[in-house]
């Protein structure tokens, strides 16, 4: 299954998916249909969207700014513009603890068509989003057999995510749910490759679990040891890493509202943001158990008498 969504999400024919164009839109109906087919009822007046519009000053080249000069990229390839994208949300409602939520997130844009190249993303961040449609899945097939998570989870597909964390700060800032009944934010942006640090692929970098909340971190180091045995790498977990990965997804939209996070990511690799991040070089196996280690993660976090304690 993680295959099958992730070899229509990196299609040619979504274009790679740029936020606002067509391929975009094409990937939202196309996580959409599938919580519909699983079972999950649109969350509010017949949709599964919250649409947003925000002004961007990111642009994507075929130079590949996030290695240009600084000074190059301001003046000559930095504009600010409108974007229009839509948020996907799958909302499963909780059994006996249903006013607390855990939020589990993915970003289904990338970086779009330019000229003639086209940008697949499959692991960037075709992979995340591939994982929460199956963890979306999982809670609902638990809920079919009167086995429901204890807490509601809303699993959201965002966009805007390569445009400036786009979706996820409007849903931060129009929350569909209370961000104060929110107990957590588990977030998935690449996971399926290996990156230049690692020689095996059983390891996963995680980032901002123990920022808000030392019992969010050893919750999660407890699971991994008890289920899944995966190398937990907290190498960038810092406020003061150089490369800034707390700051460069969708959780940190959560973070800045004290709500927990963990920031799931295999870390940088030879194709991020080229034309050759493509389906052909991802380690599913390496996905699947990443994508377990999460829900089972998730489904503590759901189920257990206390919600997570902020430190």
């Amino acid at each position: 299954d993680l295959q099958r969504h992730l070899n229509v999400l990196s299609s040619d024919s979504l274009e790679g998916r740029e936020t606002g164009k067509k391929g975009q839109k094409l990937a939202a109906e196309y996580i959409k249909n599938h919580f519909k087919n699983i079972g999950i009822p649109p969350y509010s007046k017949k949709t599964y969207y919250q649409k947003f519009k925000a002004e961007s000053d990111r642009h994507i080249c075929k130079y590949n700014c996030e290695n240009c000069d600084e000074d190059f990229i301001t003046k000559l390839f930095k504009k600010k513009r409108t974007v229009k994208g839509e948020n996907v949300l799958g909302f499963i409602k909780g059994t006996d603890i249903s006013d607390e939520i855990l939020i589990i997130t993915a970003h289904y844009d990338h970086l779009g068509k330019h000229d003639t190249l086209l940008f697949n993303g499959a692991d960037d961040n075709a992979s995340g989003t591939s994982a929460i449609m199956e963890i979306a899945e999982a809670f609902m097939i638990a809920k079919r057999q009167g086995k429901g998570p204890r807490r509601s989870v809303l699993i959201m597909a965002v966009a805007g995510e390569e445009k400036g964390l786009l979706g996820s700060e409007h849903y931060t800032q129009n929350p569909v749910y209370p961000l104060e009944n929110t107990v957590a934010n588990l977030n998935i942006d690449m996971i399926g490759r290996v990156d230049h640090y690692h020689d095996t692929s059983g390891y996963i970098y995680l980032i901002g679990s123990n920022m808000l909340s030392n019992d969010l971190h050893s919750l999660s180091e407890n699971i991994n040891k008890k289920y899944v045995g995966l190398e937990l790498d907290y190498t960038f977990n810092s406020e003061d890493d150089p490369n800034k990965y707390y700051y460069r997804s969708d959780h940190y939209n959560f973070a800045k509202n004290n709500i927990p996070v963990i920031f799931y990511f295999n870390g940088l690799h030879d194709d991020y943001h080229k034309v050759t991040d493509t389906i052909d070089k991802i380690d599913f196996k390496k996905m699947e158990i990443i994508t377990r280690l999460i829900f089972l993660t998730a489904w503590e976090i759901a189920n257990r008498e206390e919600r997570i304690k902020l430190k």
